[in-house]
């Protein structure tokens, strides 16, 4: 089954979008970023995130800069701390080549070991 992260339904949340599994929207996640939480923080204060769901989240917000405008910094990073390179590591590829929207701007991720 393939989930889709980041959902939108004019019936839920006012047709805001959220996370799946969460009524946690693509904006509160934003919100929180931006007043400096980490996404362990995020994840430790909402259990029922996943760390996927988190980037995805960030991910969405960069296809809707001009909804989100608010939470990008001038040189089109969002705004606060993203995954640390060691967590980001963990996530699909195409979430980690996300700099500055995944990550904090200017970070590299390692390739994760080959098995």
């Amino acid at each position: 089954m393939t989930i889709k992260w980041v959902k939108s339904d004019p019936l839920v949340m006012n047709g805001e979008p959220f996370c799946y599994g969460t009524r946690l929207t693509v904006r509160n996640l934003l919100e929180m970023r931006r007043n400096g939480l980490t996404p362990a923080a995020m994840l430790a204060e909402n259990p029922e995130l996943r760390r996927v769901g988190i980037a995805e989240a960030f991910l969405f917000a960069g296809t809707e800069r001009a909804r989100y405008a608010e939470f990008f910094a001038p040189d089109g990073s969002l705004l606060g701390p993203g995954f640390p390179p060691a967590e980001a590591a963990e996530l699909p590829g195409y979430l980690r080549t996300a700099a500055g929207l995944v990550l904090s701007a200017g970070d590299a991720v390692p390739e994760p070991a080959r098995r």
